[in-house]
């Protein structure tokens, strides 16, 4: 990486998340279900009016390489001074904003943070860089990076799936690279939020209730309802439902099971309650999703 001339770094979650948004990507609550997304500023920015208003997503996490352009940012309601060309790392849980001038030039890469443990899991050596909100330059081969990794994101090729993990991993490891020696290690909070949801995934078929998971992290009942609703403004079992839905919703982008069996595997033992919880969460039933993907 280029020598950093210019780095702001805050650690992620360091404020409630009362009355902050958590969305998926800008302004939706959908999760996506493929390995993980790529787009150019533009092609959303724009849609709103190139402001994204204050938000923090809850699993995502998000590279940004912004090119050329005017931008304002705020974290975790701190604004941030950034000139382009500038490659930015936003952890999942971090509240942010961005005001663009019109035409900014850039990339947004968003992955599913639970889909590469290698860069966010607790033992990645990664991980501790990548927890940290920061700016840095880019290197200037970064952008063939981002056009390569949008090239095989639009592709369907057979091995599309590795070639984007190989392009994701080289982008998030130049990012951890460029966060040196200010990254700041996750919070307690922040990693017993990660294993809470690394024991929901564990667990999707084992009727585990709240207090099970609140006795397999040595929390009470209470401390983990508390920890859910502070960082991340979800009570504990919306956070759960909504990992066994983000599961859901990858079965049924990737298999062929059934979608009753799908229900099942992840959790729901009422086909009726897991039709109207998937309802609820995505807009349309199940089969309805899958149909949408297959079109």
């Amino acid at each position: 990486m280029d020598r950093i001339e210019q780095f702001w770094h805050i650690p992620a979650m360091t404020s409630p998340a009362t009355d902050i948004h958590a969305w998926q990507l800008y302004g939706e609550d959908a999760p996506f279900p493929d390995l993980l997304h790529i787009e150019r500023i533009a092609d959303r920015a724009s849609d709103h009016h190139w402001r994204i208003d204050t938000h923090r997503h809850l699993q995502l996490h998000q590279v940004f390489l912004l090119l050329a352009g005017k931008i304002t940012l705020k974290i975790e309601g701190t604004p941030w001074k950034v000139a382009t060309p500038c490659l930015l790392n936003i952890p999942r849980m971090t509240a942010h904003s961005f005001a663009f001038s019109a035409g900014t030039e850039g990339w947004v890469l968003t992955l599913t943070a639970a889909e590469f443990p290698e860069l966010f899991g607790p033992v990645s050596p990664a991980s501790t860089a990548l927890a940290t909100a920061f700016s840095a330059r880019p290197a200037e081969d970064l952008a063939a990076s981002f056009a390569g990794l949008a090239a095989a994101h639009a592709s369907a090729q057979p091995l599309r799936e590795l070639h984007l993990r190989s392009h994701a991993l080289s982008i998030c490891l130049a990012a951890a690279e460029a966060a040196g020696a200010h990254a700041t290690a996750p919070g307690p909070d922040e990693a017993r939020l990660l294993r809470f949801e690394a024991e929901v995934r564990a667990h999707l078929t084992d009727g585990w209730q709240l207090p099970d998971y609140a006795r397999r992290l040595g929390l009470s009942e209470r401390h983990l309802r508390r920890l859910c609703l502070t960082h991340t403004g979800q009570s504990a079992h919306a956070l759960i439902e909504s990992v066994r839905l983000r599961e859901a919703c990858r079965l049924l982008a990737y298999t062929r099971m059934q979608v009753q069996e799908i229900g099942f595997s992840t959790g729901f033992d009422d086909p009726s309650y897991f039709a109207r919880a998937f309802r609820r969460r995505m807009g349309l039933p199940p089969s309805a999703y899958r149909a949408r993907l297959e079109g």
